[in-house]
C-alpha cells in the first residue's frame, strides 16, 4: 500500500512511501516516469513524506511506524541518509518542512501524543524541541504556517513569526506559534466530533487572513478563518465517509479533498464567501471528471 505521494518544488520528481518500508523517487519528464532511488532505513510501513525547498538542495523527510523520521539528502552519485531522528515513542505519522525564510526547519507528529520540531543549525547538527501531550492520544497531522509579518497583516510592527497547526485524535486542532524560544500553543479550535486526520494551513496570498483547512473522520471538513484575535470555522462539505487528506494549490484558492469514498474533489471559493465542488474525480473512472473551474 503506498501511504503519501509528494511532488518536488519543481515538478520534475515524485517521492512515494509504503508499506513495504521502502520510499522511492521517480523523474517525472516528458510523459515518462523513471525511477531513479529507492531509499531503504524504515523498520516499519513509512507513512509520509515532505520536500525541502529547493534552495537547499533535493532534501526529503520521510516519517514511519518505526517512530523514526529520516532526512535524506541527494549526493553526487546517490542518496544517503544525512539525519535520523528518534525522540518519539510511538509511530510518526506526519512531517513538513517550515518556510524557507526559517532554514530546514522540520515539524513532525507522532501517536506518542507528541510533537517534535527539528532545525539545522549553523555548524550542520540537528536541533530538536518537543511538546510533550500536545494531542492526547495522538498527533494524527501537521502543517506549516506561511512566513509572514504580523505587522504586514494586522497594522502591528513587522514581525515575523514561525507557526503551525496540528491535528490530533481528540478531535481538535490546534495552533503553535514560537515565542522567546519556545514552542506555545495558541489557540484550541473545536467543531469536529471525532480524529481529525489532516490539516492544511493556507499560501499566504497578500491578504490580511488566515486560512487553515481540516478534515476527520467525522465525514467533515471545515475551513478556518482569523482575521487577529479569533478563528471562526466555516463546514465545508460533510462527507457519507472518513476524509483523509485536504491540500491547498499554490495559489491558496482551491481545495483538493480526498476520502473514504474513493472521490477526490475540488473546492473553490465563490465571492459570496460560499464554496462549491469545481471538479470531482471518481476512482478508475474517467466519466466520473467534471470540472468547471
Amino acid at each position: 500500500m503506498i501511504h503519501d505521494a509528494q511532488m518536488d518544488y519543481y515538478g520534475n520528481r515524485l517521492a512515494t512511501c509504503s508499506s513495504d518500508r521502502t520510499v522511492k523517487i521517480f523523474n517525472i519528464r516528458d510523459g515518462a516516469q523513471t525511477l531513479v532511488a529507492h531509499l531503504h532505513g524504515h523498520d516499519g510501513p513509512v507513512w509520509q513524506v515532505a520536500w525541502a525547498h529547493a534552495m537547499y538542495g533535493s532534501v526529503l523527510a520521510s516519517c514511519a511506524y518505526d517512530r523514526k523520521v529520516i532526512i535524506w539528502q541527494e549526493g553526487k552519485h546517490e542518496w544517503e541518509k544525512i539525519h535520523e531522528y528518534k525522540g518519539h515513542d510511538s509511530s510518526v505519522n506526519s512531517v513538513s518542512w517550515g518556510p524557507s525564510e526559517f532554514g530546514l526547519l522540520l515539524v513532525c507528529g507522532s501517536s506518542d501524543g507528541g510533537i517534535s520540531v527539528l532545525q539545522r543549525a549553523a555548524d550542520g547538527r540537528w536541533e530538536a524541541q518537543k511538546i510533550n501531550n500536545a494531542h492526547t492520544i495522538g498527533c494524527n497531522a501537521v502543517s506549516w504556517g506561511p512566513a509572514v509579518s504580523i505587522g504586514s497583516l494586522f497594522g502591528q510592527s513587522p514581525q515575523y513569526i514561525k507557526q503551525f497547526v496540528s491535528g490530533g485524535c481528540d478531535n481538535l486542532v490546534k495552533v503553535w506559534r514560537e515565542e522567546d524560544g519556545q514552542w506555545k500553543e495558541e489557540v484550541k479550535l473545536e467543531s469536529h466530533s471525532d480524529w481529525v486526520r489532516d490539516v492544511a494551513w493556507a499560501p499566504f496570498i497578500g491578504l490580511p487572513i488566515c486560512t487553515i483547512a481540516s478534515c476527520s473522520q467525522d465525514g467533515r471538513v471545515f475551513i478556518w478563518r482569523s482575521t487577529g484575535s479569533s478563528w471562526t470555522p466555516k463546514l465545508l462539505h460533510k462527507f457519507n465517509d472518513v476524509v483523509w487528506h485536504v491540500s491547498w494549490s499554490i495559489t491558496g484558492n482551491i481545495l483538493a479533498v480526498s476520502g473514504g469514498d474513493n472521490r477526490v474533489t475540488l473546492w473553490k471559493e465563490s465571492v459570496d464567501g460560499q464554496w462549491a465542488c469545481v471538479s470531482d474525480v471518481n476512482k478508475g473512472d474517467d466519466s466520473g471528471l467534471r470540472s468547471s473551474i
